[in-house]
């Protein structure tokens, strides 16, 4: 049997547990303080911090199917200034042993930088994750991360702002993750996420015939999310790995012990929840304590 993880020293501090909660699916923490005990976890990813608040897309945001998940928020988030003086002051407030990682997205590369000058000095903050990859922004899913000089520079700069480690998150739909990696590490990244939501649509096949059928989602499109991201987010895992000696978040699917233990078996440091933590939100604390135990 494989021992269960102890205390994982990566990103310049001490995460007690590999369990973080996922970048958007627990807001900034308090909003679900109240269900589980924050600081039992690993840690906390904000949602996607911009310069400015960001409304999001229309209604309806959210569409389940069979294997899973199919959303498009639109990286809705108050904003870097609400973000400084209202969010992490609380998380500063309510955690004594979960890290806290800040996940900040943009339209360029100045925006990326804006945010990271602008909260970088918080005292709460373990560490940046750069969402380069999200189905939600203009591109539709790799955005900076499929281009290899744009990824760099903006790794570059994001480095250069920041007293704190910065962690790439890359999509699922590069063709090369493994090059990609490494073009981030050698820009200066301290820690890659792999992976992101993977595009899709869906049709409500409620609404009479086919040529009547509105899209499930207000936006058309969104990120598929759920179990089946769990062999891409394994395999991922294990590539980057091989590509660089950094540490990993692995992301995607997660739902049991077996699952965590997947991407830990596959080089991950640390291992985060999402979309199953939405159906229930104590699992991320159940993971944690299941994997105490062995």
């Amino acid at each position: 049997m494989t021992p269960p993880p102890g205390p994982i020293s990566v990103l310049e501090t001490r995460f007690q547990n590999p369990i973080l909660l996922a970048a958007g699916t627990a807001g900034f923490g308090r909003e679900v303080s109240g269900v589980i005990t924050l600081d039992r976890l690993g840690g906390v990813i904000t949602k996607s911090v911009s310069p400015e608040p960001r409304a999001g897309h229309p209604a309806p945001r959210v569409a389940e199917f069979a294997g899973g998940m199919l959303n498009a928020i639109g990286l809705a988030n108050p904003g870097v200034a609400a973000t400084r003086d209202q969010e992490l002051p609380w998380l500063a407030a309510h955690l004594r042993r979960a890290r806290v990682l800040v996940s900040v997205v943009g339209a360029t590369v100045e925006d990326y930088v804006t945010v990271i000058e602008t909260l970088t000095h918080q005292t709460v903050v373990t560490a940046f994750e750069l969402n380069l990859s999200c189905p939600n922004t203009a591109r539709g899913g790799e955005h900076f991360g499929a281009d290899d000089q744009v990824l760099a520079d903006l790794v570059r700069r994001c480095r250069a702002a920041s007293s704190r480690p910065v962690v790439v998150k890359l999509a699922p739909t590069l063709s090369d993750m493994a090059r990609t990696a490494k073009v981030a590490a050698d820009a200066g990244a301290d820690g890659l996420a792999v992976v992101n939501t993977f595009p899709g649509t869906l049709y409500d096949a409620s609404a009479g015939s086919v040529a009547g059928r509105q899209l499930r989602l207000g936006a058309g499109q969104g990120g598929v999310s759920g179990p089946a991201l769990l062999p891409m987010g394994v395999l991922a895992t294990g590539r980057v790995r091989e590509a660089t000696d950094l540490p990993v978040i692995g992301v995607g699917g997660v739902r049991t012990v077996d699952d965590v233990r997947q991407y830990l078996e596959a080089g991950a440091s640390l291992v985060a929840v999402g979309t199953a933590a939405l159906a229930r939100p104590r699992l991320p604390e159940q993971l944690a304590a299941a994997l105490a135990y062995g």
